[in-house]
């Protein structure tokens, strides 16, 4: 994978209006799952047959009155639905810078779960664990800016100091552009 320069302000839009059509499509289509699913399944309750003293005695002897069970499977068709909506966006024009950071996301997930073995070959000079390094921390240093999560980037900018230090006492030439995936495959 590799780095691309993204408009922070054009990315914060998109991901706002993103994240409300989400909440927004969800609520109705949990809305309109449960009342379908109410319709079909659920016993119709005679509430003119029935008086207010019954009905009572009804609950109280744990009869099924609610609903809950249908409006839930509501929702998570609803969530089902939504998730398979953005499937289909993901590729598009709008989705892009939504998608890359997803995607960087996924990439620095990895690499955070083998990070102990990645530095310690990185210690000793292995080309690979330094290309590794050299993308995560370029990658975390691009999304702390995105996120303005200006909090923890001093500690970023010592490992960006220490990692090129590193890397000119073993004498190599890394840039991010060599990274791929492929390369995490030797520290599982």
């Amino acid at each position: 994978m590799t780095l691309k320069d993204i408009d922070k302000k054009t990315y914060r839009s998109k991901l706002n209006q993103v994240i409300i059509g989400f909440i927004i499509t969800l609520a109705i289509l949990a809305i309109a799952f449960g009342t379908i699913l109410i319709a079909l399944f659920a016993e119709p309750l005679a509430l003119d047959s029935i008086s207010q003293a019954s009905l009572n005695t009804a609950m109280e002897s744990g009869q099924q009155t609610s609903n809950f069970r249908y409006n839930f499977l509501g929702v998570i068709l609803s969530l089902l639905a939504c998730a398979g909506i953005l499937q289909q966006l993901k590729n598009s024009h709008f989705f892009n810078e939504i998608y890359y950071v997803w995607q960087l996301k996924q990439i620095q997930n990895i690499i955070y779960r083998r990070l102990k073995k990645i530095k310690k070959a990185s210690v000793d000079g292995d080309e690979k664990a330094l290309i590794i390094l050299k993308f995560y921390y370029a990658s975390l240093k691009q999304l702390y800016l995105l996120d303005d999560n200006t909090l923890t980037m001093s500690s970023l900018e010592a490992n960006i100091v220490a990692l090129e230090q590193l890397i000119a006492e073993n004498g190599k030439e890394i840039t991010t552009e060599q990274f791929t995936k492929v390369l995490l495959s030797n520290y599982k």
